[in-house]
């Protein structure tokens, strides 16, 4: 099945600054991927590219099989943009706003009556609908922005930085409803943000985006296992032990078992078990037939803040080096 959204070796520069350089990308049919990046990055200058509002200086952008540079149009009924900072016209409610969205994308009042009651449920604004938008939070605004990128029906969603300015309960509430959404609608959804801890909770995979560069993309299990061990299972264990049995005697009892490669004391009474498959019953077994007492057994992961951080880190010390 051919991407949703697919780019090649896109660039964009402005003078000798390149915002974009040499981009491959393609997000699938039904797929929450989130484009991670601090502010300067050029996620929303990528953004631009894919629905035709600003033109590669090189390289392609598909979008629902529509070229972005030469069919921006087609790709404008595909797509639904919510960008960082939404317009509405604060005098308006709600309502009359969404009812304006629909009337330019030429549905006829009583179908966009409909629709717009239904949307307005669907993002939890139903109380709020006849109120000017003007009193709403900025949440409020975020959720009737959601409604609006909804109203043509789009196969695609793209949100750049929705969750900016939210408070923590409207945070939870907007990206719960997108990943609902998502699921319920089989909608393709592009998410760019600098939260990264945010981002995790929704997306099935992510890329990271550094100075204009891919520097990673994959879910946050393939990222983890790339960057902090050699073997594809990583389990903690913590546990004590009486006098007679050594540290030595543990390790290499641990690592008779099969598809264990590798025990390591990283502390006292703490050691991290690397293995090539899920050995969790097996290690808990050695553990208490040799006599320890096992506190606790769990798989190691790590969050998009530690990826992150470490592919960052890597990618300066390549650039040292060059």
């Amino acid at each position: 099945m051919s991407p949703v959204i697919e780019l090649n070796k896109l660039c964009k520069t402005y003078g000798t600054f390149k915002a974009v350089d040499g981009l491959d990308l393609q997000i699938q049919q039904g797929e929450v991927f989130g484009l991670l990046g601090p502010n300067g990055a050029g996620k929303s200058t990528t953004i631009l590219m894919m629905l035709g509002l600003t033109d590669p200086s090189s390289g392609q952008v598909t979008v629902c099989g529509y070229n972005s540079t030469t069919q921006p149009v087609d790709v404008k009924r595909k797509v639904g943009y919510l960008p960082e900072d939404v317009g509405f016209y604060d005098e308006l409610s709600g309502r009359e706003n969404l009812m304006f969205t629909a009337r330019l994308n030429l549905i006829p009042d009583d179908q966009a009556a409909v629709k717009v009651k239904k949307l307005l449920r669907t993002v939890g604004l139903e109380a709020a609908a006849g109120k000017r938008v003007k009193t709403y939070s900025r949440g409020m605004r975020q959720r009737l922005g959601l409604a609006d990128v909804l109203i043509k029906d789009p196969e695609v969603i793209i949100l750049d930085e929705p969750t900016l300015g939210i408070d923590p309960k409207g945070v939870k509430e907007l990206l719960g409803l997108i990943s609902h959404l998502a699921k319920s609608q089989g909608l393709t959804v592009l998410l760019s943000s600098h939260h990264l801890h945010q981002v995790q909770q929704v997306c099935d995979r992510v890329g990271l985006f550094v100075a204009g560069k891919l520097i990673a993309c994959g879910t946050v299990d393939e990222l983890s296992g790339q960057l902090f061990s050699k073997h594809p299972f990583q389990l903690q264990a913590k546990v004590s032990f009486p006098a007679h049995v050594t540290k030595a005697q543990l390790q290499a009892d641990l690592l008779a078992l099969d598809g264990v490669k590798e025990v390591t004391w990283i502390a006292e009474g703490l050691l991290e078990v690397g293995c090539e498959s899920d050995q969790t019953s097996e290690i808990a077994r050695v553990l208490l037939d040799s006599g320890a007492a096992l506190h606790e057994l769990t798989q190691k992961t790590y969050g998009l803040d530690e990826i992150y951080q470490r592919y960052f880190e890597e990618k300066k010390a390549y650039e040292m080096v060059q």
